[in-house]
């Protein structure tokens, strides 16, 4: 969750509430939180005591879920919502001059105020006078008890007054509806008048809720804490037949009360992307707003979204404001987490009609949510469209209702349960009191569907383009000017060659490696496009990225353009918008848009160019120009904005259309008018993903990229771009433009274009605030930069090119040099010289040579590249003697190698490195390929092959319990720099017989890592992994990889309060295998801001001394790690400079398998033209740290600890004189944050990872070391309770660190569990081990099984039908690579995801089972959700069919279904359900073992395509006589060729 606005309280520090102000790189929009929430309700609506109680029993079972930043004791905030205790409220008035009315009369609130007496009268005098002005009556005030004696000291440093206000309702109110209306015009008046006046003591003033249906008591509490902190919650009289309860986790440690949830009508847990955008849109919705229940009180209402809250906060003003408005409930929540409806391939036309309709209203406020709401009449829950966030419900037979994060949180007996559930994806979850019964997600979708006729409505006023007449002509295009347009808008011929011609050709992004060692825009010495200085914002931890190729179904390129009408008053003309397919246009298709003649549309074309001769002063007037005309325009009716860059010539230069674009974004938000039109724009700029991505990121509804198109022309009279014609290039270039997009959204978790349109999901680097504040509203920019003068210096620079005053012969497009070094092209960090130098210096032990090439890449006085190189330090004047230096040995303990995974390098490049660090102390990575166990024993010299960090990334290949047993450090990859937010592919020509061992897959079959770690979709999911993790290795360090984005300092702190021992902050410049040109440019930021920015919020947060802090990204000498360490980092990676130390000459190929120099590259005959050594990479290392060394001594520094954070020992460079960098600001990055001298500034208190805790430490150590010691057998049977995490991974690994990958015998250790078991119940358990689970589980059920057996089963005593039923959660068995499990039962959604070896059998499972599998067998004995088998490359799933529909739900992209009709694939199968029917009772399996022969032709057999080619080659060769590995081989060197392979090709 986060929170948008930076205005902050003026209290001094002493005083401080709420979040600190903006300070150094810290700014408190960026805080995020996750959660735990529940609610508790009696479906008869019956009010008991009970309720509270239980609601208090479920907070407190989600405690874990919550968190506490550095006082064990003041927790993240905690609440609970109930329905207005009559009763209790007027107990407890009874004793006062307060004489409550009826119930239903009057209303009551609790209320923050400030805990200094005189401006709590003050704040208490306002509201009353607002309330005698809108003509109710103030009964009194009562202070709420509370007791604050177990607080800490945060929480209480803040912790507010709280009073509880009752307010009579006028009698002239006759609807109860209406009197809740006006109490919310109270509310949002008070909020102006008093938090938000500047008055002393204002910004204190919070309002829980106020309402005459519900009461919320909530603060900065732990969930222990809430009931003991407030009394009331005690009393027998406080009854209610409903309770909402929540349990916060956030990034941040900061006294925030009014953070806590429950809001007035939800609590969430999750988290809104599009939030920016939202806001935006609101703002400019309002201005139209008008309503008949609320008549001229709307204006008092206005802004309806307040900034200064999260962003749960600012959901629930919105979804208050339509519900008041007159929308129910369900309907509101609808209109704002709709279904994926577009794709679906089974929802009704009137449901499509009813989310289509809306989408003329407003967009998706999108992102991973669980959303509780609650009217206090209803309460219900809805997951977002992916079901990225857990919630699990039961029914009880005595009308109880229990719903939360995790099953388990209130003890029911078997015999009452009636039914359990989960929440599904889009789905709702409602219970009415009123009716007194729960109503299904079909009855409220279709009532509130068919409401109106909204297919007639659509049918009446939408138009979509195609169905537009064609326009009377298209512009002719000009082959002869074609070269002097390119160069005006400074087209280069790598932007040809390597970015427009793939997407031409091939319909896809043009793909790289090796990371990006060229300068910033702003450093540039050559005119950069305004793009440039644009970096993409990605998710990471707080909220996941999507898979938009494999779960496409959720995902929508479809938008609209128009105007907008008054939200709260739906009408058929409301869908008076033109629909477009894509936001890009073909020539065609702008024309018809630009000539559209029907009513309803009326469009304008505005020139965006300038007089070249009027200089910077001329960019601005057009620009003033262009809010004029635009303004003018649309009060004359215009409502589709065409702005055009057409007609440029020696005296006009165009304006840069993203200026133009999110220029008049953002003057028509200013305004008020933005939703009255539509932007289109006319460009020849734009001509790859990153433009298309910011002009929509920046409010352009559609793009009309017309010199790209006549550039595709002319490569095509070239011949460079062969045997495709015009039309078809255009095409492929708009898809392949449309399908970028579509990733970029998916990066930060978005699934609709719709959505992403002006939700400015970027941040500048380099750009003035001048030219951000009235241009690019709200972006962020830390170190400002150039402003309008250099922008339009840029523009007249490459115009100049175009049209020089003196014509000159063959004009040809510059050369570029962004991608490959070229002599005349963009400066780069690593060139030919540096190169040699560095490797003449590694291969000879030459310290003196290679200072020379640590001279020419920090040399950067004339040519700037990187931020610190614009950083000089301030030497002591008292030297320290070298001697009295921390050694080289000690500092080279530090250093440690990038994660290169074996597979995107070489196997000799690989162990190379591992061997160089294991020599001086240090530690290399395996990357997220896994690691061949061989390498586990010491060669014969004494050297260790082993890598001490092994990397557990999305893909979990090869993550065994021994692989985890063998690191020193567990490095948890959230996301790359290279590529932030996405996840790779290994195509399956490059994965070698020998790949596929210790990936655990098959060879010559590709393998996906999923964008998002299936089992972190929150910061609490990212606890729960480190707290697996440790289990697997209580002796490793666990780590937690992140890359530099404005915000991650505040992740940062969120890894560190979730207890990681190291958090890696990730240059954007890292390298990379192979990943799309677009992230390896665009995506991420400098370390330097991002490590700085982490430093300061860690200091803040009084956190720094918990975690140890690294860096990386294109580390190459020691004054780039002595900078690092000043600004907060002490430990350091490098990756690239060791390669090149190693042979790598930065050909840019690793992506093509075809690496000169044998260093990444798969291919034997090129493997053997590796020459590294050891000794080279050693050499590496020690010349670094004897340079550090130098450095420390001249900076008066002994150790290195002193060193880290010492950002007073740089300064920004005197007199730079560079055109663009002279307008840097350092200040930001240097800033040092003001607190006490003991707050730590390194890493130096252990995290506690409550292992002690466990039921392992505490129980089954004791219990099972007969077998641990002697190998016997041991049964045991014990209780277990969803606080129980981690089951069985101390107890696995101890078995695995004595016997190694072959575990114990079969069942020598055999543990009957009943009861709710918590998260990651069996994980990463070896062979011997086998679970019985006799109730049910939460999520990750199974993680990393190593040849453990689970079994679950429902309890003894159930009534429910276990097949309808569900018993485990969601990612069961995520990454398994051995195994067996039986589930009788439903399991949720991603079932068996990234399986490579298990055996498991299920009776039904939820949307995106065996996702991206690699093998192992799945039988599932009952209906699956949406989308089975996506992305499964290897296994096989057998799927009971009896509805004869699973291939409606099967993605089929790279599976086939076949029949089942081998006799030995039968009896396998029949086995496998025959086990199933023994170890858990299943009567489903007994039936269908009954019915055999009748249930065979009913199976469907899922095949992966490409697996099934293989085992197909694999026959033909052993069939010609050959064997083993020679087998594998042949069939992997046949498979490889053939051109029918898809699964990573």
């Amino acid at each position: 969750m986060m929170n948008i606005d930076s205005s902050q309280a003026k209290d001094s520090p002493a005083t401080l509430v709420g979040l600190p102000p903006k300070q150094g790189l810290y700014d408190p929009q960026f805080e995020h939180d996750s959660c735990g929430v529940g609610f508790v309700v009696n479906v008869k609506g019956q009010r008991s005591h009970q309720i509270v109680r239980q609601a208090l029993t479920v907070l407190m079972n989600l405690r874990h879920r919550g968190a506490c930043g550095c006082e064990a004791n003041t927790g993240d905030g905690a609440g609970i919502l109930l329905q207005m205790p009559h009763a209790f409220l007027q107990e407890a008035c009874a004793g006062t001059r307060i004489t409550l009315p009826p119930a239903r009369e009057y209303a009551a609130g609790n209320i923050f105020l400030p805990a200094d007496p005189a401006e709590a009268r003050r704040c208490q005098k306002l509201f009353e006078e607002i309330v005698k002005d809108e003509g109710q009556h103030l009964l009194g005030w009562r202070t709420v008890p509370t007791h604050n004696i177990n607080l800490g000291e945060t929480a209480k440093s803040g912790e507010p007054l709280i009073r509880q206000v009752f307010i009579g309702r006028n009698a002239r109110l006759l609807e109860d509806m209406a009197f809740e209306r006006k109490l919310y015009v109270i509310r949002k008046r008070a909020e102006q008048a008093i938090r938000y006046s500047g008055i002393k003591g204002g910004r204190s003033f919070y309002v829980c809720s106020l309402s005459y249906k519900t009461l919320i008591y909530k603060g900065m509490l732990m969930s222990e804490q809430v009931e003991e902190f407030f009394p009331d919650l005690s009393d027998p009289a406080m009854e209610t037949a409903l309770a909402l309860v929540h349990s916060r986790f956030s990034t941040n440690t900061f006294p925030t009360w009014d953070r806590a949830h429950p809001y007035r009508y939800i609590a969430h847990n999750g988290e809104i992307n599009t939030l920016r955008g939202n806001i935006n849109w609101m703002h400019a919705r309002q201005a139209m707003f008008e309503s008949e229940l609320f008549g001229n009180d709307i204006k008092k209402l206005l802004p309806v979204i307040n900034t200064d809250g999260s962003d749960s906060a600012m959901f629930d003003n919105c979804l208050e404001l339509l519900v008041l408005a007159g929308r129910s409930l369900p309907h509101a929540v609808m209109m704002m987490i709709p279904e994926p409806w577009l794709n679906h391939e089974s929802m009704s036309d009137e449901k499509k009609a009813f989310y289509e309709y809306h989408s003329c209203l407003m967009e998706p406020w999108d992102g991973p949510a669980s959303i509780a709401f609650t009217d206090g009449l209803k309460i219900g829950a809805v997951l977002d469209r992916n079901g990225l966030r857990p919630s699990r419900y039961y029914v009880t037979k005595d009308d109880l209702v229990i719903m939360a994060s995790e099953v388990g949180v209130l003890d029911v007996p078997p015999d009452r349960v009636l039914h359990k559930g989960r929440l599904q994806p889009g789905r709702m979850f409602l219970i009415d009191t009123e009716q007194g019964r729960i109503v299904a997600d079909a009855e409220i979708k279709h009532q509130t569907s068919s409401a109106h006729p909204y297919r007639e409505w659509l049918d009446k006023s939408m138009l979509e383009l195609a169905h537009v007449p064609d326009a009377p002509h298209l512009p002719e295009p000009s082959h002869e000017t074609v070269l002097q347009r390119q160069q005006a808008f400074g087209y280069t011929f790598e932007d040809l060659r390597i970015i427009m011609a793939p997407m031409a050709r091939d319909g896809v992004e043009a793909v790289g490696s090796m990371g990006t060692d060229t300068p910033l825009a702003v450093l540039s010495d050559k005119p950069q496009p305004l793009y440039n200085y644009f970096k993409q914002l990605f998710a990471q931890v707080t909220n996941p990225p999507i898979d938009c190729i494999r779960e496409e179904i959720v995902t929508s390129a479809e938008t609209t353009i128009g105007s907008e009408r008054n939200l709260l008053q739906p009408e058929p003309a409301s869908c008076q918008l033109i629909e477009l397919k894509t936001p890009i246009l073909t020539n065609e298709q702008f024309a018809k848009l630009k000539h559209i003649d029907r009513p309803g549309f009326k469009s304008i074309t505005l020139p965006i160019l300038f007089n070249v001769a009027e200089g910077a002063a001329g960019l601005e007037k057009a620009m003033d120009d262009l809010f004029a005309k635009a303004s003018q325009a649309i009060r004359e009716g215009v409502n589709i904005l065409i702005l055009s860059d057409r007609g440029l010539d020696a005296q006009h230069a165009p304006v840069p259309a993203l200026l133009a674009v999110a220029g008049l974004h953002h003057h028509l938000i200013r305004e008020g008018t933005r939703t009255r039109a539509g932007l289109v724009l006319e460009t020849g700029e734009p001509r790859e993903v990153h433009h298309f991505s910011l002009l929509i990121g920046y409010g352009a509804g559609a793009i009309n990229p017309y010199l790209a198109f006549e550039t595709l022309d002319d490569l095509i009279r070239q011949g460079l771009l062969e045997d495709i014609k015009h039309k078809e290039a255009c095409k492929n270039f708009v898809k392949a433009a449309v399908k970028g997009v579509v990733k970029v959204i998916s990066k930060m978790g978005i699934s609709t274009i719709q959505s992403y349109r002006g939700a400015q999901i970027f941040e500048a680097i380099g750009l003035h605030h001048s030219v951000i504040d009235k241009y690019f509203t709200w972006t962020p920019s830390r170190v400002e930069g150039v402003g309008l003068d250099v922008i339009a210096q840029e523009v007249l620079l490459r115009h100049r090119q175009a049209f020089p005053e003196r014509s000159v012969n063959g004009h040809v497009l510059d050369a570029g040099g962004q991608y490959q070094w070229r002599a005349d092209g963009e400066l780069h960090l690593f060139n030919p010289q540096t190169v040699h130098k560095l490797q003449l210096a590694c291969r000879t032990g030459n310290y003196q040579v290679f200072k020379e090439y640590s001279a020419l890449v920090n040399d950067q006085f004339k040519r700037h590249c990187t931020l610190r190189g614009l950083l000089s330090f301030k030497f002591s004047p008292e030297t320290v003697p070298l001697e009295e230096v921390e050694s080289v040995e000690s500092i080279l303990k530090r250093f440690k190698t990038g994660a290169m995974s074996y597979g995107s390098i070489s196997q000799e490049a690989h162990e190379t490195l591992a061997v160089a660090m294991n020599r001086i102390g240090g530690k290399s990575n395996t990357g997220e390929g896994g690691e061949d166990s061989a390498r586990y024993i010491p060669d014969a010299n004494g050297d260790s092959r082993n890598s001490a960090i092994k990397q557990v990334a999305s893909g979990r290949f090869g993550v065994t319990s021994q692989y985890l047993v063998m690191a020193q450090e567990l490095q948890i990859k959230m996301a790359q720099g290279a590529k932030p937010g996405e996840g790779g592919q290994l195509p399956g020509q490059k994965v070698y017989p020998w790949i596929a061992k210790v990936r655990l897959s098959t060879p010559g079959v590709g393998l996906i890592s999923p964008p998002p770690h299936h089992d972190i979709y929150s910061i609490e999911d990212l606890a729960e992994l480190i707290h697996d993790l440790k289990n697997a290795n209580q002796h490793a360090r666990i780590s937690v990889k992140l890359v530099a984005e404005v915000g991650v300092g505040t992740i940062a702190a969120g890894v560190a309060k979730a207890h990681a021992d190291v958090v890696l902050i990730s240059g954007h410049d890292g390298g990379t295998g192979a990943s799309p040109q677009t992230s390896i440019k665009h995506a991420g930021i400098p370390w330097e801001l991002g490590l700085a920015e982490t430093h300061q919020t860690l200091v803040l947060n009084k956190l720094r001394s918990r975690i140890a802090v690294e860096t990386d990204g294109q580390l190459k000498t020691g004054r780039d790690v002595v900078i690092a360490a000043l600004l907060g980092a002490e430990e350091f990676g490098f990756a690239t400079a060791p390669l090149v130390a190693l042979g790598c000459i930065m050909m840019r190929v690793c992506h093509l398998n075809t690496c000169p120099v044998g260093v990444a590259t798969q291919d034997p005959k090129l493997r053997k033209y590796f020459t590294g050594d050891p000794a080279h990479a050693v050499n590496f290392m020690r010349f670094v740290a004897q340079e550090v060394r130098e450095l420390m001594a001249q900076l008066g520094f002994r150790t290195f600890n002193e060193m880290v954070g010492r950002t007073d020992k740089l300064e920004a460079r005197k007199a730079i004189d560079h055109w663009k960098a002279k307008g840097l600001d350092f200040s930001a990055i240097l800033h040092q944050p003001n607190v006490a001298a003991e707050v730590g500034r390194y890493c130096q208190i252990p995290q506690d990872h409550g292992l002690e805790q466990s039921l392992d430490k505490q129980t089954l150590l004791t219990l099972c070391a007969p077998a641990l010691e002697r190998r016997e057998k041991v049964a045991v049977a014990l209780p277990i309770r969803n606080v129980n995490r981690v089951v069985g991974t101390i107890l696995g690994s101890e078995i695995t660190r004595r016997y190694g990958e072959a575990g114990l015998p079969e069942d020598t250790i055999r543990i009957h569990f009943k009861g709710s078991a918590g998260q990651s119940f069996g994980a990463f358990i070896p062979k011997g081990m086998t679970f019985l689970l006799e109730g049910d589980a939460n999520d990750y059920l199974g993680k990393g099984l190593s040849g453990g057996k689970i079994i679950v089963y429902p309890p003894a005593g159930f009534t429910f039908v276990p097949e309808e039923n569900i018993i485990i959660g969601n990612v069961a068995l995520y990454g398994a690579t051995g195994g067996e499990a039986y589930i009788r039962g439903m399991a949720g959604e991603r079932f068996c995801v990234r399986n490579s070896g298990v055996s498991a059998v299920v009776e039904s499972v939820g949307d995106h089972g065996c996702e991206y599998m690699t093998g192992g067998r799945v039988v599932v004995l009952g209906p699956t959700g949406r989308n089975f088998a996506a992305g499964m490359s290897g296994g096989i799933a057998y799927v009971l069919d009896e509805a004869g529909d699973f291939h409606t739900r099967c993605n089929q992209q790279m599976a086939g279904l076949e029949r089942l009709e081998e006799e030995s694939e039968i009896a396998a199968v029949r086995q496998m359900i025959q086990r199933h029917a023994e170890y858990t009772g299943s009567q489903r399996a007994s039936m269908i073992l009954g019915r055999w022969e009748e249930m065979i032709p009913k199976f469907v057999k899922v095949m992966p395509k490409d697996y099934k080619r293989m085992l197909q080659s694999l026959q033909r060769v052993r069939a010609a006589g050959l064997s083993g590995d020679e087998a594998i081989m042949a069939a992997f060197e046949e498979n490889a060729k053939d051109a029918a392979r898809i699964g990573g090709g």
